[in-house]
């Protein structure tokens, strides 16, 4: 079941979200978008979660998961390929706007079902096998969608096609073969549904859920603004088409290869926030640098920064789910509301990171750097839940 999460994950909710930035020269030159254009439509696709990351996650705390993944892979898998049918900017932002309603809601399923198959000192390393299916999904889409699957399929357009058949497929196998997560232990089963207004009264006065919001907010408000744009930046700067993508596939291929390491290491050493907060320091220096420098430095800072990009999703969900107040009943509607936060930041920094190309191309990487700042001073704040601090406190309560 492990398997069939990351696969999804994979190619459901990455690969055909991830192929966007190395098709939007090709895109852009087909319906004539500007620059702005595209970072809107870059950040359409997550505009959605502001709306539908809490009702995903109520669902997912309510109704089977296995059917909420079979129905979410199909649709995810339509809605994906009607992004091949657009004719202009407001045809593909609405498509764009349509699969995220559907594919959002993936991610959060995915990982309360992590969360209720695994417990205690190996859910960080189960985490970290989730994301590792994403990160290769996200490192292969950019990699081989304007490369190699346009020029052999004859097109953007039936490469998304392409990609929407294999999540129906997806969907299919997981109506077949998908088995129910364990159940919660007794001691947090509920008799009955817990009503939606109690769940959202209950966890909206947790201040750790608001901070890690506001943490995935900035630092993905950074990330996303970069990868949309950096395969652009390097063509417009004269790297050949096939090079500019492939450095934001090595930034995703070294994030799948730690993020497994990286998770299971914060269950090693007992702390969570250490890792996630030199992971932070390091992705804010590498965007500093990335407008000043050239050639193989470029792939330098892009394997350092994709070192924590995964490792660092998958570790603050399992600091939600450790999270006193969250438990099984609400861990669902707790990863809407986290994502629902950040996707304020997924949405408008790449459009608005973008409109500071017109003044100096190496400027929007300035903005996401500072944007990215902020998101140090939010991780201060948040609670860590790793087995050391609990220790501590045991020991502080005996004495």
């Amino acid at each position: 079941m492990l398997a069939l999460l990351a696969l999804t994950g994979t190619f459901v909710t990455a690969i055909p979200y991830s192929c966007m930035p190395a098709l939007f020269k090709e895109i852009s030159d087909d319906l004539g978008l500007s620059l702005v254009q595209i970072g809107t439509i870059w950040g359409m696709g997550n505009l959605a979660g502001i709306f539908v990351s809490v009702i995903g996650g109520i669902i997912g705390d309510r109704f089977s998961l296995k059917m909420i993944l079979s129905i979410s892979c199909i649709l995810a898998g339509v809605t994906g390929a009607l992004r091949g049918l657009s004719t202009d900017f407001a045809t593909l932002a609405a498509a764009m706007f349509a699969n995220g309603i559907i594919r959002l809601i993936i991610p959060i399923s995915i990982t309360k079902s992590v969360g209720l198959w695994f417990k205690g000192k190996n859910l960080g390393m189960a985490m970290g096998i989730s994301a590792m299916g994403m990160g290769l999904g996200l490192m292969l889409g950019p990699l081989i969608s304007a490369t190699y699957m346009s020029p052999l399929l004859d097109g953007w357009r039936n490469v998304l096609f392409v990609y929407g058949g294999i999540a129906v497929l997806i969907g299919i196998v997981w109506f077949i073969f998908g088995r129910e997560p364990q159940q919660a232990d007794s001691t947090e089963r509920h008799s009955g549904v817990v009503p939606v207004r109690q769940s959202l009264s209950r966890l909206i006065r947790l201040k750790t859920l608001w901070f890690l919001g506001l943490t995935l907010l900035f630092r993905m408000g950074g990330i996303m603004g970069m990868t949309g744009y950096l395969p652009l930046y390097l063509r417009n700067r004269g790297l050949a088409a096939a090079s500019a993508d492939s450095t934001l596939s090595v930034f995703y291929a070294v994030s799948s290869l730690f993020v497994v390491p990286l998770s299971s290491l914060s269950d090693k050493i007992g702390s969570r926030k250490l890792i996630i907060f030199v992971g932070i320091v390091v992705t804010i220096i590498c965007l500093g640098l990335l407008p000043l420098v050239d050639g193989a430095v470029i792939w330098l800072l892009m394997v350092m920064s994709g070192m924590f990009m995964d490792g660092i999703m998958a570790i603050t969900s399992t600091i939600l789910l450790e999270t006193e107040g969250v438990g099984p009943a609400y861990s669902g509607t707790a990863l809407g509301i986290i994502f629902t936060i950040a996707h304020f930041g997924t949405v408008f920094s790449p459009p608005i990171g973008n409109s500071f190309a017109g003044i100096n191309p190496g400027l929007p990487f300035a903005f996401w750097t500072f944007l990215s700042v902020f998101s140090l001073f939010t991780l201060a704040a948040v609670k860590e839940t790793g087995w050391r601090k609990k220790a501590s406190q045991a020991a502080d309560i005996s004495e």
